[in-house]
């Protein structure tokens, strides 16, 4: 039995915990991988933000929980390393990909030096769900950058959408607005229309696979009239100067002969 669940012993017998950092994809079950599916499976604890872990409740049901609200983060990754070395298999999940703003970094910056086994599980990138959503955005070189200034300063972001606009990067914006932090969608558009068309294609997918799917292609022209329906479930899709739209797809061509 102890061989079939890959249970290891450490000193005096006890088990040797793990965490195991699992990327949920966009937010359907449908989307989890199958090792994600695995690795919740065999865990004795799911930790979490609560939203997220509700996404996958039916993996989850009568297992520990250890969730939380958003910006309790550092509390819910010392929680999973604590549990672990009490010896028990801990699976910490994020949605989309747990390396890309995700709990991976976190969890591994926490665990060093303390022993702890620690795994990290793939996940489909909502950039990524969303862009299968409007078509083949992302077939040329691309940036992804977040909008939230909570751990990055402002200044930096604004380095960043500059340098990615000028570069005719096809741009990912996440976390385009809160309720609180409003003003700063308006500006990234502001600075990427200076190296754009204005009938630059631009996908906006909120919620992405998940049932309150919504999807919108527009142009950066006329992105101010979407700002209001824009929130942290979005997910936008800049084009570059070589971006189009047809039949409601939009398409980056990677400059195939055809």
């Amino acid at each position: 039995m102890a061989e079939k669940e890959d249970i290891r012993q450490g000193d005096g017998g006890a088990r040797k915990g793990s965490v195991t950092v699992v990327g949920i994809g966009p937010g359907g079950l449908a989307h989890l991988t199958g090792m994600a599916v695995e690795a919740l499976t065999r865990a004795d604890c799911v930790v979490g933000y609560t939203r997220y872990v509700k996404l996958i409740e039916p993996l989850v049901h009568g297992k520990e929980l250890f969730t939380t609200g958003m910006t309790h983060e550092v509390e819910r990754c010392e929680r999973a390393i604590e549990m672990a070395r009490e010896g028990r298999r801990v699976a910490v999940v994020s949605s989309g990909d747990a390396g890309i703003y995700g709990m991976a970094g976190l969890i591994l910056q926490l665990g060093k030096g303390t022993g702890v086994e620690i795994k990290v599980v793939p996940g489909v990138p909502a950039f990524v769900a969303a862009a299968s959503i409007l078509g083949a955005p992302l077939m040329h070189d691309f940036a992804s950058i977040s909008l939230s200034d909570l751990l990055t300063e402002w200044g930096t972001i604004e380095q960043r959408l500059e340098a990615a606009a000028k570069a005719d990067f096809v741009i990912a914006l996440y976390n385009p607005k809160s309720t609180k932090r409003v003003e700063g969608l308006a500006r990234a558009v502001e600075i990427i229309a200076r190296h754009r068309d204005a009938a630059t294609p631009v996908g906006v997918v909120r919620n992405a696979t998940r049932e309150s799917e919504d999807v919108l292609l527009t142009t950066i022209g006329e992105m101010p009239a979407c700002y209001g329906s824009i929130d942290m479930l979005t997910i936008i899709i800049i084009g570059n100067s070589a971006t189009f739209s047809f039949d409601g797809r939009m398409i980056t061509p990677r400059g195939y002969r055809i």
